[in-house]
């Protein structure tokens, strides 16, 4: 009896241990999707400074995510997508031409609609946003369309292709 009790003790201390690390991953992940939704923001209103400044903090929250806790399949999606994240936003952060900017965005709009959907740590609804015209996605924590491909010249073009609910 006293091993079965002491068995469910160490099974309770991981399962809380990992549940704690898995959150504080979640916590991390959102500050990162914060980020993200900064820099959809300021391309969306043609913003191209603050752009530059809004994508050092993403790859500042990219890096700060401590991805070691995450279980093995969904480590691999991370990784993967944080280096084309980290990639896509040194060179959005090294331009000031808002449209190569916009492509730059599109590599990390793509990445993180693959980590948001690999890894499921959204704690607010998101909606997955195409541009017909751009031929391109992105995330947004709003319903309506603000489309950071276009900006002002076509700021509400495009549909929500997909809602991904809180968990």
């Amino acid at each position: 009896m006293k091993k079965i009790l002491g068995l469910v003790a160490i099974m309770t201390i991981a399962t809380t241990a990992f549940t704690y690390a898995q959150s504080k991953t979640d916590v991390a992940l959102n500050q990162a999707l914060t980020a993200y939704y900064d820099v959809k923001n300021a391309l969306a209103t043609d913003k191209k400074d603050l752009a530059i400044e809004k994508v050092k903090s993403l790859s500042a929250k990219i890096n700060a995510v401590n991805h070691k806790d995450l279980p093995a399949d969904q480590h691999k999606i991370f990784l993967e997508q944080a280096a084309i994240i980290k990639s896509k936003a040194a060179q959005l952060a090294g331009s000031n031409d808002i449209k190569t900017q916009r492509k730059a965005f599109e590599g990390i709009s793509y990445a993180m609609i693959k980590t948001l959907k690999g890894l499921k740590f959204n704690s607010q609804t998101v909606y997955v946003q195409h541009c017909p015209m751009a031929k391109a996605s992105w995330l947004n924590e709003k319903e309506n369309i603000e489309n950071p491909y276009y900006g002002s010249m076509m700021f509400d073009c495009g549909d929500v292709a997909e809602t991904i609910k809180s968990n």
